[in-house]
């Protein structure tokens, strides 16, 4: 803690410098959210398969962060609080990160060493059970990371620190999406699936260490054990901290129906937007039950709608780098939630455009109008929530806020999952295929509540 417990105002360099470890945990993620979808579908994924290994996020984000959150307010160690979370979620994550795409291997292996007759399922299974420790370990670093910002920044600057991490969540975000169709691009090389993970493991755990190295947590020892006595004294077990959270002011459970909103809109174009641009935009049918000679009949088409996936969510996160420090800026004199409503419109109008067209320069556009959206979704109702916390809760607070995020996305991976498996038509006399767009849809709609809702939050001022 700084003289007299004031915190010191950080500058842009210091700023830029808490939101690196951000950037590494972004490209792992971006990278899991990208890619996961052609390589569990290579293994036998079906559409509602597949949502489900995606409640993978969801639920360790409605356990995990509350847990560690918590933990993270208590712990005492040569570390600090936060950064035992911060590097154990990246090393451990990093782990999966290289064993995910390379899932079909493993169970190779494991039939070599052990002589069983494994069942085909075996690799979607590995693969599945990886993706499920990846978002573990992304949410055991996600939550104390945000707990950090009341630790070490004082409160007139909550809005820009959030801010320069959705700068962070932006530019990591676009080097993961953008290098593999770069690369192609300027040099024909095709980076492999593999490969992109293996480099999006590297990333999380250097930019992870360099946030542990560098960011010093100001509180002492003493000063934490007694905010942790002052929490103890209102709070024994979760349902008090449940209690507590709500208590921080009534505009908090207008926030977190907010929040639950916001992410079902979000979601529904995280978790399906590469399956609709290789099924929708580049028409490939369904490839779960059909032959290997018909995949490598739609092996082009396949990697031509995964590189404009990616494409697309590298212009989605440029947009949103772009505009994270200006939406900060414009945050603090227009006030969070007028600044958020806006950014929300935008982000339905790309929806809305993304159901009705489906030509690929026109989606590439539209999605970097959506990069306004999330560029805003990345900072302001964090801002907002920050306003409320009280000392020593802070990730206890953002783990249980972080429900309001993960459970949205358990609507997502089983109801919306579940429509679309039944959305499917004819391709032709021997595939089908699946409206992958009707997400937006649903996207869209859930964004405009959220919007209405936000409207009514009364700020502090």
């Amino acid at each position: 803690m700084e003289e007299n417990n004031v915190l010191k105002r950080f500058t842009t360099a210091q700023f830029l410098n808490f939101a690196l470890g951000f950037f590494g945990l972004q490209f792992a993620w971006q990278m899991r959210i990208i890619l996961s979808g052609p390589v569990t579908e290579s293994l036998g994924a079906s559409p509602f398969i597949y949502g489900l290994i995606w409640l993978a996020g969801p639920f360790t984000g409605m356990v995990v962060q509350p847990i560690v959150g918590a933990l993270s307010d208590k712990t005492v160690s040569p570390l600090g609080r936060r950064r035992p979370y911060l590097l154990g979620g990246a090393l451990l994550a990093s782990l999966a990160l290289w064993i995910f795409p390379n899932s079909a291997t493993v169970a190779d292996f494991l039939h070599n060493v052990t002589g069983l007759n494994l069942p085909p399922i075996t690799a979607l299974v590995i693969a599945a059970i990886m993706i499920w420790i990846i978002d573990a370990c992304v949410n055991v670093a996600q939550g104390p990371y945000r707990a950090l910002i009341p630790d070490v920044v004082p409160e007139e600057q909550y809005s820009l620190a959030n801010s320069y991490i959705s700068l962070a969540i932006g530019l990591g975000s676009v080097i993961a999406a953008g290098t593999a169709p770069f690369l192609k691009w300027a040099f024909g090389y095709q980076m492999s699936i593999s490969a992109q993970f293996i480099m999006a493991a590297v990333a999380f755990t250097l930019a992870m260490i360099w946030t542990c190295i560098t960011i010093k947590e100001h509180q002492t020892k003493k000063e934490i054990i007694k905010d942790v006595a002052i929490a103890d004294k209102k709070e024994d077990n979760f349902m008090d901290s449940l209690k507590n959270f709500f208590a921080l002011s009534p505009e908090v459970s207008k926030i977190c129906t907010m929040q639950f909103f916001t992410w079902i809109g979000t979601m529904c174009m995280m978790i399906f937007f590469t399956q609709y641009a290789v099924h929708t935009i580049y028409c490939v049918p369904d490839l779960t039950t059909v032959g290997e000679s018909t995949r490598e009949l739609y092996s082009k088409a396949t990697l031509s709608g995964t590189n404009f996936s990616s494409v697309c969510f590298a212009i989605f996160n440029l947009v949103c780098f772009l505009v994270a420090i200006p939406i900060g800026i414009l945050s603090a004199k227009y006030t969070n939630k007028k600044v958020h409503i806006i950014s929300l419109i935008t982000m339905i109008l790309a929806y809305l455009g993304m159901f009705f067209v489906k030509e690929p320069k026109a989606v590439a556009a539209l999605m970097g109008l959506a990069g306004i959206g999330w560029a805003s979704i990345c900072a302001l109702p964090f801002a907002m929530l920050s306003q409320f916390i009280k000392k020593g809760t802070e990730g206890s607070v953002m783990g249980i806020f972080n429900i309001f995020i993960a459970g949205p996305q358990v609507f997502v991976c089983t109801l919306v999952a579940w429509f679309i498996s039944k959305c499917s038509f004819a391709m032709g006399s021997d595939y089908i295929n699946y409206h992958w767009e009707y997400a937006f849809v649903v996207g869209a709609v859930c964004l405009a509540i959220a919007a209405v809702i936000t409207n009514t939050v009364k700020e502090k001022v």
